[in-house]
């Protein structure tokens, strides 16, 4: 088949360079970078991301499951991966024979993993997670003084970083984040004093890196920053990034409808005028989420149209009635810039009440990516 249907998703691999040489930018030469490429890269296609991102020099990469860190192996990726998600039973195999680090937060799954290194004749290196505030998963502090022991006696296990999250640095001024870090910082004098040299120590998510000194941490790990949106709308001017994603389609069909017409699903658009309809080929199977019914906008011709009606699973109406010139094969941006206008993922996600994480999250695999900027 050589023609396909014009929705696709558009990456700027020279954007996302850029805006690793931000994070770069915020950090100490010595200070490493681990790039978060889970959930398929942010939707962007870890396959691809990874590669161009360890082209531009960085030094390890997260991902949340086992599964991703075995795709990004299989793209050629040679530098450590850490599974942040930890290890579930019967993937312990996976880990060796990938080369993964997990992430370690319960006892249960140290022994598992020492057991299968003890079988491999093999140490297993692992980063420890410490729960500072964040309520997931980790080791709670009041907890390490008894699993700091029970550690040191896995003789093969290597504790060579140790992590913990924040909750809400993405709002620069809570001071809960300076609470966490102060606990991050007895915990990992705990984890000294028990005898473990940990190699790598971070805290500084993407907010975090813009916003925190933190001298004791020598790993960074950017997530949303790298594909070019704000960690929150707190971050507005602050940061100079560049995104990453475009969404586009192209008009299909071109519908004049009177006064009175009701259209798509239940009719939530009812025209009050003479309107003139695009039906563009994109829906909330490609993640065109459907909260933006008659209230998404999308850019024909560098203006502003307004989403008519309910998004359909393939097909969407916009309005295109005040656009002069509209043609069947008009490029139509859904996320990105037309002509010096822009939808931002920011905006896309204020609409639907969420946030530009899931957006570029929600981008289904039936879109075709294109890379650009090799």
């Amino acid at each position: 088949m050589h023609g396909r249907r014009p929705t696709h998703v558009e990456i700027d691999l020279a954007a996302l360079r850029h805006n690793l040489l931000q994070v770069r930018g915020k950090i100490a030469p010595e200070t490493q970078v681990l790039a978060v490429v889970k959930a398929d890269a942010y939707g962007h296609g870890a396959a691809s991301v990874a590669p161009a991102l360890q082209q531009s020099g960085v030094d390890l990469y997260g991902v949340a499951i086992a599964e991703e860190g075995i795709e990004l192996r299989a793209a050629g990726v040679d530098r450590p991966i850490l599974v942040l998600g930890g290890v579930y039973p019967d993937q312990e195999e996976e880990f060796f024979r990938h080369r993964l680090t997990p992430t370690l937060f319960d006892l249960d799954a140290a022994r598992r993993m020492d057991r299968a290194a003890a079988e491999r004749g093999e140490v297993c290196r692992y980063h420890l997670k410490i729960d500072t505030g964040m309520g997931r998963v980790g080791f709670r502090p009041e907890e390490l003084s008894e699993v700091l022991p029970r550690l040191v006696e896995l003789k093969h296990l290597h504790l060579a970083g140790v992590i913990s999250h924040l909750a809400l640095a993405d709002e620069p001024e809570h001071p809960f984040t300076d609470r966490q870090i102060a606990i991050f910082r007895d915990g990992l004098a705990q984890v000294r004093g028990a005898g473990f040299s940990p190699e790598f120590i971070h805290i500084g998510n993407s907010a975090a890196i813009f916003t925190k000194d933190l001298p004791e941490c020598n790993l960074v790990r950017p997530g949303i920053v790298l594909y070019g949106a704000l960690p929150s709308a707190a971050f507005a001017g602050r940061l100079d990034l560049l995104p990453v994603m475009s969404f586009r389609t192209s008009v299909a069909q071109l519908k004049r409808v009177p006064a009175g017409t009701g259209v798509s699903y239940a009719h939530r658009f009812v025209s009050e005028r003479e309107t003139l309809l695009a039906a563009i080929p994109v829906g909330y199977a490609d993640g065109y989420n459907r909260r933006l019914s008659n209230c998404g906008e999308v850019l024909i011709r560098g203006q502003r149209a307004k989403v008519a009606g309910t998004v359909c699973m393939d097909w969407t109406l916009v309005d295109v009635t005040d656009i002069p010139g509209v043609e069947i094969g008009d490029e139509v941006t859904l996320l990105g810039r037309d002509n010096g206008n822009r939808v931002s993922a920011e905006e896309w996600a204020e609409r639907i009440g969420s946030i530009s994480y899931e957006v570029f999250c929600q981008i289904s695999k039936r879109v075709p990516r294109i890379y650009r900027g090799k």
